[in-house]
Formats: C-alpha cells, structure tokens, sequence
C-alpha cells in the first residue's frame, strides 16, 4: 500500500480552473508510488519557501560520460535525514527519440511499463528542448536497470552537461506538403557520426543541432540550436488553382484581402485583374475565377510561410529545393537570446554527396567551438566576442551578402573595392548554380 498522502494545499490550488493540471497526474501516480507521494511533500514544500531544494552530482551508467541529469535532494533535518526520503534521489535519464518523433501506440505502452518495472516513478516528458525522451525520477541504484531495459528497446541516452546534445528534426517529408528536404536522414547522419561528442561530454559548452523541413521552423530551431538547418527554395512558389479558388469561395475577398495579401511583409502578393497579368519568370499566378488573378512576386518574398499556411494546398515550396543553415541561436546565457545568423543562404540536399557536405560542416564547427569557445560559454557568444568575420574565415566558408544579422545603422560605408568584391561573389554564386 502506498504511503499517506502529504497535505498539499498549494499544489492543490492548481487544479482549479477550467485547464488540465500537471498536479492531477501526479496524484494519480501517487496512489500506487511512493516516490511520487514524497516528490509532491517537497514540491509543495518549495511552493510554501520559494526555494529550491535539488543539487546535482555525480551518477552515470557503465560506458557513457554523459545523459543522466542527477538530482538530490537538500530538504533535510537537523540530523541530515532527507525529509521525503522516497524522492530523495530523483534522477532524470534523457533517451534519444526516433527522428521526427515517430512511436507507435504499442511502443509507448511499453516504454511506460518498463519505466516502472525499473524503479521508475512513471513520470515522462516527451520532449525536452533538445528533443529527448525526459524519464523523470528515479533512484541511483535503479538507474544502469532502467537505461539496460531501454537499451534493449533500441533507445540510447541522449545528452547532458558540456556535450553535443541529442538533436530534434520536425516531422516533416512524413506527414508535412511543406517538407523542402529528408530531415529525418539528416539528423541520423550528423549525430550518428557525431555521437562520441554526445556520450562522452568533452566540448566548452553544450552545442545542439535541429533540422526544420521548411522555414516554418516547428522545432524552433533558429531561436534554440547552435547549428539550425532549415528546409526553403529558391525557384516561384507553386500554385494549385483549384485549391485557391476552393479557399476563395469559402472565405471570400474580405478574408483574401485582410488574411493573405494585406500580411504579406514585403507587399509581394498583390490583386490584379485577369486580362492585366503579365506573364514573368519570377512570377506565381493563379486565377480566382472572377476576373482576378493573385499575382506573387517572387524577386520579393522572403518565404515567412504565412500565405502558403493561410491557403494549404493551393500554395506550395518551389521544386528547387534545399535549405539554409544558421549558426549560433540560444537562450539567455552570458549575452542574452540570439537567433542564428546565415553562413550558408541555400545549399542542396539531396544526393549522399550533399548530405556528407552537411555532416563535414557540423563536424568543422564543432570542432572550432571546442577549440576557441570559453568555458560555459554558447557558439552564438563565441561569435559575438570574436566577430562573424575570423568565425566564417576559421571554418573555412566565404562571406556571403546574404549573411546579415541586423541591417546597418550608419549609412556611411566605404566602396572602395566594391567592385572586386561584386565580382567575386557573382563568381561564386554563377559556379554554385
């Protein structure tokens, strides 16, 4: 029989109001876990300080350096006897998911049944920011039990602490008409030759990879991954005129107007009667079946995803596919939050050639934060302290014009030499075509 239950009257005040509460699933796991009954003694505890009371440590599994976050407890008597003594020790194993997120209904029941068939407290996140599998609370001695049964599964531990972490990709080419790119491959080839980093914590800090199959960007990956690559195009955005005049006759002018041209940010969608389109190479056109036509000026989008949302179906990415990859984006750390910048505006990925290329520059990059990053210290800050210029020159790419992080705020610049440079660039950009 389980322990008695703690009086919890703030935790209880959570479930109150009209949305689900994080408090009732753990009261569920209560009646049968001890661990779980002690966990809500001291989180109710800490709601009445305002404290925390975990600290970390050391615990580990034969063979890894890394993947288990540790968690002891500090709520403790004058003799130094935990007060909750069950959740005590409340480890977290972090588990590497299948890219894309893909489980079957019979494989998640299995996972939960062998999480509390190893001492587990039956509590899972699916997912942490770096996309693992989060299996919250378990005792030390449970922990190598808990990560052999998982291993058995075909899981294996993600990463934690100064370490490549376990990468996270959309859904993507599964499920999404959006998909510019196969990013469940991607993922598996940049970690799979990359994973010694993962298990065997040795870099300044840690360093996340994240693969959006179009700019979208479902894993937030500008805003979170040191390395983000994003699936776009770079040919006219495909139109399916069935499939806008089908959402024309259904929402009606006032909604094409207010919810698709009008938000449009740089005013490339624009009305234009039917027997005034003219045709061009750079222009999307589809007929609304009134008289009108939706004209897209493609010179000008900037592929923010909004009209191709508004109107699924009737437009789509381009046939040129590719993607974009961005270079240092993180939360708060040293600096305060970054998005990445561009190193590579469109690169093709397709052939098992292009897909060595990528894995070849995650693996230069890495390598030049292990070396030139300080201690705690994110790719994104390491840019900023020692300029986009020495980073694009140490890992070997050319500067690009399209490589802006904020546009310029003093409108007085050189142009001497300008012209070589023009030409250069146009050089490269005729060779990469």
């Amino acid at each position: 029989m389980a322990k008695q239950m703690h009086d919890t009257p703030n935790l209880d005040e959570l479930e109150k109001g009209p949305w689900p509460s994080f408090v009732t699933g753990l009261k569920r796991l209560a009646k049968e876990n001890d661990m779980m009954v002690d966990l809500m003694g001291q989180l109710e505890t800490s709601y009445k300080t305002k404290f925390g009371y975990w600290k970390g440590g050391t615990v580990g599994v034969v063979g890894y350096g890394g993947g288990i976050i540790p968690r002891f407890t500090e709520l403790k008597n004058e003799k130094g006897v935990p007060l909750f003594p069950e959740a005590a020790e409340f480890h977290t194993l972090r588990i590497m998911p299948p890219a894309g997120m893909h489980y079957s209904s019979n494989l998640l029941r299995e996972m939960c049944d062998a999480w509390l068939e190893t001492g587990g407290s039956g509590l899972i996140a699916f997912h942490g920011q770096s996309g693992d599998i989060m299996l919250q609370g378990v005792k030390t001695e449970n922990v190598q039990a808990a990560f052999d049964k998982f291993n058995e599964m075909g899981f294996d531990l993600g990463g934690a602490g100064p370490a490549l972490r376990t990468s996270m990709s959309c859904v993507g080419a599964a499920r999404c008409e959006m998909s510019c790119f196969d990013e469940a491959r991607a993922l598996r080839i940049v970690i799979n030759n990359n994973i010694d980093d993962m298990h065997r914590p040795s870099l300044p800090y840690k360093f996340k990879f994240k693969f959006s199959g179009c700019p979208n960007d479902c894993v937030n990956s500008i805003q979170r991954a040191d390395m983000a690559v994003i699936g776009t195009w770079r040919d006219n955005i495909r139109v399916n005129e069935a499939r806008v005049q089908d959402y024309y006759k259904a929402h009606g002018m006032s909604d094409l107007v207010n919810d698709v041209i009008s938000k449009c940010p740089t005013k490339a969608i624009t009305l234009v009667s039917s027997d005034k389109v003219q045709a061009s190479d750079t222009t999307s056109v589809a007929a609304l079946g009134d008289g009108n036509s939706l004209c897209i000026d493609n010179k000008n989008c900037v592929r923010c995803m909004h009209c191709l949302n508004v109107i699924p179906g009737g437009l789509l990415p381009g046939n040129d596919k590719g993607v974009t990859i961005l270079v240092g984006g993180k939360r708060t750390l040293k600096i305060g939050d970054l998005m990445g910048t561009v190193v590579i505006p469109f690169m093709k990925l397709e052939s098992d050639e292009d897909f060595e290329k990528l894995n070849e520059l995650g693996r230069t990059i890495i390598d030049f934060f292990a070396e030139n990053a300080l201690e705690h210290e994110r790719t994104g800050e390491m840019i900023e302290r020692i300029g986009l210029v020495n980073f694009l020159e140490g890992i070997g790419l050319e500067v690009d014009p399209n490589m802006i992080n904020h546009p310029r705020t003093n409108p007085y610049v050189r142009t001497d030499g300008w012209d070589e440079e023009v030409a250069k660039w146009n050089e490269r950009k005729q060779a990469a075509a």
